[in-house]
């Protein structure tokens, strides 16, 4: 007769399972009880830094990079057109105030300035033949009425001795009439010469003063066009260093087309490019520094171009001294610095804020075996520090190396 076998319910086996569940549930409790709930990573000492937060003087500098200019570069443009005819000096020499570079050859200004020339002369000999002219009017009028005085006398006389001859009845009233009549005849000829000379005068004068205006017109346009061919002959405006020439004998040149360059030398300027976030906090009179053949020297904005490109804009710079041995053309780093001195709670630049924004960090306990993650605000920041606003206290210390595997990271357990 068969006998049922009761199966049994703990098989060795099955007590090993579940203990070896029981004791990881309890082992992995134990560590999330130890971590206060976080992941946490072992770090070697060595592969980390760690700095002290600390509280004292703070500065915000943005670095910037800056070429080093001539204080002053005056364009070469060419006020006339024409066909270049001389060239005498190409680009990268000095020259001094007044040295001709580039002649010009315009025939068009320069028969216009032959035709203003004659039809000067032609109105000078208007005006002077007008004055002659006038003169020998009055020279006429004058013999004119000499002559008609003359005769004004004798006709007086007879027509005088006349009325007493005709008073005593010796003449016919017929002969004493036109006695009467050739007297009256010529004291109005001489009534009418005077008047008809004071028209052909004020005339004479009329004309004399339209022409000399027109005159004057003419000789302003001449001596224009005379400037006009001495801008013909391009000048240096100043004493420095001539860039490129860009023209050779035979080029047209069109006015206003630039041929080149003169940079002064008496000094040097910085034009630095900066990012377009810091244009509303630059402005004139802004300090910067720079390090040159190991020493400091100090900067001022004295000008800011508002044009953004490509996400810059730039300003130019003065010296407060101009290192010996600077040239045109080098680049500086300049600390461009954004606010006075400050008391502020500070932390050094580190790669940690590559991978955090700034928004937490690592904080080392006292006997720097762990570091434990913590939510901060950073504020302003210069080349060295970062300004804390909130989450450090000064003498705390912190890692500020790269969190590189990192992120999902609680607790940084230091070995």
């Amino acid at each position: 007769m068969d006998r049922k076998i009761k199966k049994k319910k703990w098989t060795p086996k099955k007590i090993a399972i579940y203990a070896g569940g029981a004791l990881l549930v309890i082992f992995i409790g134990y560590n999330f009880f130890l971590s206060g709930g976080g992941t946490r990573l072992n770090v070697e000492r060595n592969k980390i830094n760690i700095a002290t937060v600390i509280e004292g003087d703070f500065q915000e500098f943005i670095p910037v990079d800056g070429n080093v200019l001539p204080i002053k570069t005056i364009r070469l443009d060419a006020i006339e057109g024409g066909v270049v005819s001389k060239k005498h000096y190409d680009g990268g020499i000095l020259v001094d105030k007044g040295d001709t570079i580039l002649e010009l050859a315009n025939n068009a200004l320069l028969q216009s300035f032959v035709r203003e020339e004659t039809q000067a002369f032609i109105l000078v000999n208007n005006v002077e033949n007008t004055k002659l002219n006038l003169q020998r009017n009055q020279f006429e009028l004058r013999r004119n009425l000499l002559q008609l005085d003359y005769q004004i006398d004798a006709a007086k006389d007879a027509y005088e001795r006349g009325k007493k001859l005709y008073d005593d009845s010796i003449i016919s009233e017929q002969e004493f009439l036109n006695l009467k009549r050739e007297y009256d005849r010529l004291v109005d000829n001489r009534r009418i010469q005077l008047e008809s000379n004071k028209f052909d005068s004020l005339a004479s004068v009329t004309q004399i003063r339209q022409s000399e205006a027109t005159l004057e017109r003419t000789r302003e346009n001449l001596e224009m066009i005379k400037r006009n061919l001495n801008n013909l002959y391009i000048k240096a405006p100043i004493d420095g260093r001539l860039s490129t020439v860009d023209v050779e004998v035979g080029e047209s040149i069109a006015p206003g087309q630039n041929i080149g360059q003169i940079d002064d030398l008496n000094g040097f300027k910085v034009r630095a490019t900066i990012d377009e976030h810091y244009i509303s906090r630059i402005y004139a009179g802004l300090q910067g520094t720079f390090t040159f053949a190991s020493n400091d020297f100090g900067l001022e904005i004295t000008k800011v171009y508002p044009e953004v490109n490509n996400g810059l804009f730039e300003v130019d710079m003065a010296f407060d001294t101009i290192p010996q041995g600077i040239r045109r053309g080098q680049t500086l780093q300049i600390r461009l610095q954004l606010s006075e001195n400050i008391t502020a709670v500070q932390i050094p630049r580190g790669s940690f804020y590559q991978t955090t924004g700034g928004n937490w960090i690592f904080v080392v306990n006292e006997d720097e075996t762990e570091a434990v993650r913590r939510d901060i605000r950073l504020g302003r920041q210069n080349q060295r520090y970062y300004e804390v606003v909130e989450g450090l206290q000064p003498g705390e210390k912190v890692v500020v190396s790269s969190y590189r595997g990192y992120e999902d990271k609680d607790i940084l357990v230091i070995k």
